[in-house]
């Protein structure tokens, strides 16, 4: 990919901002859920700090990445940054809800709920929208 940090910066830059937004609000807002559910409060408390770190060191590399990312080359830099960041959101979203949610099930979007399938349905979903959103946007940034 000859222009990789056009792409890679925002990408990252998008998965740290969705993985941040997902831990402020259903771990902490609504805490509907932690990281590791199977375990004592203290115990989630420090699976929730280790995504938000990992979710910091993420927007830390992409914001690098985004300081030298160099000429786009008469291309749309908006529309590549924001392409490249919804992608980076929805792919995370995508991922974390199919890993986390249906295959370890280490913990779902709102375990309270009776529709639990539902929401974690849901939560897919809204990922795969997101990579739609970001595909379309970040291809007509690219045409010149």
């Amino acid at each position: 990919m000859k222009n990789r940090k056009q792409f890679w910066g925002p990408f990252l830059f998008g998965v740290g901002i969705i993985a941040m937004i997902d831990g402020i609000i259903f771990h902490q807002l609504l805490q509907w859920h932690s990281v590791y559910m199977d375990t004592d409060r203290p115990h989630q408390i420090m699976s929730d700090g280790l995504f938000h770190l990992f979710s910091l060191v993420i927007l830390f590399i992409g914001g690098i990445m985004l300081w030298n990312r160099g000429e786009l080359n008469g291309r749309r830099p908006q529309h590549i940054f924001w392409g490249s960041f919804l992608l980076g959101a929805g792919w995370f979203n995508f991922i974390e809800g199919i890993i986390n949610h249906h295959i370890l099930q280490i913990h779902h979007v709102n375990p309270q709920s009776p529709y639990l399938l539902f929401f974690d349905l849901a939560y897919d979903a809204s990922g795969l929208l997101i990579i739609l959103i970001g595909w379309l946007i970040y291809r007509k940034g690219k045409k010149k």
